[in-house]
């Protein structure tokens, strides 16, 4: 496969899998443009490759800088910005895993937390109770993981689980 056909492949496929981090398709294509690039690239080069608008390359930008997944930086004698990502994957991995467990988790626990200890007055309530009780558990243990994995440093985290597989 050549270069161009790679860089596409890479891009579009980042994108799609964006969707499953909780980014839009669009972001990803950016993000991962700016992955691979070797330097640092203004909005209208990011417009200019993925054939995209300003308003969309302007709110894409902005929501990942939101995530610390890209920076922005002037260059003396440039009026324009120019912007990078992230390099180090395993940051960009941590900082997604933090960004989603802000989004998705911890709204699951501050729910679970409200409703909690229902008076148990039929079936229902007490299936419910159950329920909340599991899912508290399972929750409470994923937040705790969650935690451990983003402060951990990469060799940690890879030696164990290489650990773990064996």
């Amino acid at each position: 496969m050549e270069f161009t056909e790679a860089k596409k492949t890479f891009i579009n496929t980042w994108g799609e899998l964006g969707l499953n981090w909780g980014v839009n398709r669009a972001m990803g294509h950016i993000h991962a443009l700016l992955i691979i690039s070797p330097h640092e690239l203004s909005a209208d080069e990011i417009m200019s490759e993925l054939k995209i608008s300003r308003g969309n390359a302007n709110m894409n930008l902005r929501a990942l800088m939101e995530w610390q997944l890209v920076y922005r930086k002037s260059k003396p004698g440039e009026r324009k910005d120019f912007f990078s990502a992230e390099k180090n994957l395993w940051n960009v991995f941590k900082k997604t895993l933090s960004k989603r467990k802000t989004k998705e988790l911890n709204p699951m626990l501050h729910m679970i937390k409200n409703v909690q200890g229902v008076v148990p007055i039929n079936e229902y309530a007490e299936e419910f109770n159950r329920v909340i009780k599991e899912l508290e558990m399972i929750s409470s243990a994923a937040d705790k993981a969650l935690d451990k994995l983003i402060q951990s440093e990469s060799n940690f985290f890879l030696n164990s689980f290489v650990k773990v597989m064996r």
